[in-house]
């Protein structure tokens, strides 16, 4: 079978299961099967696939025709222009966290600092900031150990083990080291909306990364609360957080002692981070 017969047939095939990027879809994964990028399948459109690989792509679509999301189906999702390898616990790192990167990053431009990254699921926030930090180095904490797993790997991949150190641990309970820069993208929706979310969310990543009780703020309220005590002074706290919570989580901020410094918005014009200094 042609390159080009298959990708028809694997689009034509998510379509009926109503996978709005079928067409995108089909061509990432069939790249990902052939080691290969997907810009090259345009040159080989022509070409004969091995019975083997068709086998391959076949049982990677079935998943997808079940809304598993394609970054689990490859294993790998690209962040920061690497590709970070993701399983079943943790999140697929979003765009949206890539604008609290760009802020960082200047702001830090050639310093050495020590960071934390508080709920570091695949790793990719705290390692791409060591990407482009080259004389800092930092810390990320997980209640998942297998989302620990996951960072440590990544860790590896990009050979930043001697600059980062991931443990299994909860924010409640974590009082080691004093740090410049405290990151967190917590979990943010409120338990009421999850079923709101897409099926690809819902059936497939880790609810415990996403539900923010009953307000969608218990996690937030818990990493300002810390983040005074782990803070050295005049240090920053940068946080995500969801649609329309910008002014709740403001309130909180003020009330514990932080002034808002910047803020970034999101593709859709929400508040999506909030960075602000420990007085």
């Amino acid at each position: 079978m042609t390159l080009e017969n298959i990708i028809k047939r694997a689009s034509q095939k998510l379509k009926s299961f109503d996978i709005q990027s079928c067409n995108l879809d089909a061509e990432i994964i069939l790249s990902n099967v052939l080691g290969t990028t997907r810009e090259s399948l345009i040159t080989k459109n022509k070409i004969n696939i091995s019975t083997e690989d068709v086998k391959k792509y076949d049982i990677a679509i079935e998943r997808r025709t079940k809304n598993e999301p394609v970054a689990y189906i490859l294993g790998k999702k690209e962040f920061w222009s690497k590709d970070y390898v993701v399983n079943y616990s943790t999140l697929i790192p979003r765009p949206e966290s890539e604008l609290l990167i760009y802020k960082l990053i200047n702001y830090y431009n050639k310093k050495s600092i020590n960071i934390l990254d508080v709920g570091t699921g695949s790793g990719c926030i705290l390692l791409s900031l060591l990407q482009e930090l080259n004389l800092s180095r930092g810390t990320g904490i997980d209640i998942s150990s297998d989302a620990i797993k996951v960072a440590k790997v990544n860790s590896k991949r990009f050979k930043l083990e001697d600059r980062s150190v991931f443990k299994v641990n909860d924010i409640n309970f974590f009082n080691e080291g004093k740090y410049d820069l405290i990151v967190s993208n917590p979990p943010y929706i409120a338990s009421k909306d999850i079923q709101k979310l897409s099926k690809d969310i819902v059936n497939y990543e880790p609810l415990e990364a996403l539900n923010g009780g009953a307000d969608g703020l218990d996690l937030i309220k818990k990493v300002i609360y810390k983040s005074k005590y782990l803070l050295e002074n005049s240090g920053l706290l940068a946080i995500e957080i969801g649609t329309n919570q910008y002014m709740k989580v403001s309130e909180l901020l003020r009330k514990n002692g932080f002034k808002e410094t910047a803020k970034e918005y999101d593709y859709f014009n929400n508040v999506r981070c909030i960075i602000s200094t420990k007085m």
